[in-house]
């Protein structure tokens, strides 16, 4: 199965989800995420602001906050399809922009450069055990990534989850996929192959 059909397939099981069961799974990866040795030693934590049925990072963010963790999100640039993160305090610096995505307002937040973060937490829509992932289509993770040398970490429903996923050479796999029901090391499944 190709990667459109894959994500085609695995955003209608997504839609059907019931907000019973979203907020309820979110709530427990978010618990599992918190206990992170990465998460808990990390002081800049890269994470995208989600829209449903994404993952809820709005709880997760307010719990880094409560940490003193120092959270940085993405801002696009669809010209040159590149990306930078910047720091904010509170969602009223953000703004709505295209497709409804809440983004940093880049005059009143900081920006912060890939050196200085500690964990980047990746989205995408579909996820193999190997941490191939097959994002919005963008590539703006993709490109990001080549600079970013620290842990990657997904937050992902059991039902993003396949078996497996065409890659090519220049995909960059992330390290740990948090489900609601369980931890996958995806950088130690890759040792094993």
């Amino acid at each position: 199965m190709d990667k459109k059909e894959l994500r085609k397939i695995v955003r209608q099981y997504l839609n059907r989800m019931s907000n019973q069961l979203y907020y309820q799974s979110s709530f427990n990866i978010k618990k599992q995420l918190l206990k992170e040795p990465s998460i808990i030693e990390g002081d800049t934590i890269a994470i995208t602001i989600s829209n449903k049925p994404e993952v809820d990072t709005k709880e997760i963010i307010e719990s880094l906050w409560s940490n003193n963790k120092k959270v940085v999100v993405p801002k696009c640039n669809p010209k040159e399809r590149s990306m930078d993160f910047y720091a904010i305090q509170h969602f009223q610096q953000l703004e709505s922009v295209y497709m409804d995505l809440l983004e940093p307002i880049p005059e009143v937040t900081e920006h912060v450069a890939a050196e200085e973060i500690d964990c980047i937490i990746v989205p995408g829509i579909v996820f193999d055990c190997y941490g191939y992932r097959i994002g919005y289509g963008g590539g703006y993770y993709d490109r990001y990534l080549e600079q970013f040398k620290g842990p990657l970490i997904s937050l992902a429903f059991d039902i993003q989850i396949v078996e497996s996923i065409p890659y090519e050479p220049h995909d960059l796999p992330i390290d740990l996929i948090i489900t609601e029901s369980k931890r996958i090391d995806c950088a130690n499944n890759r040792k094993e192959v």
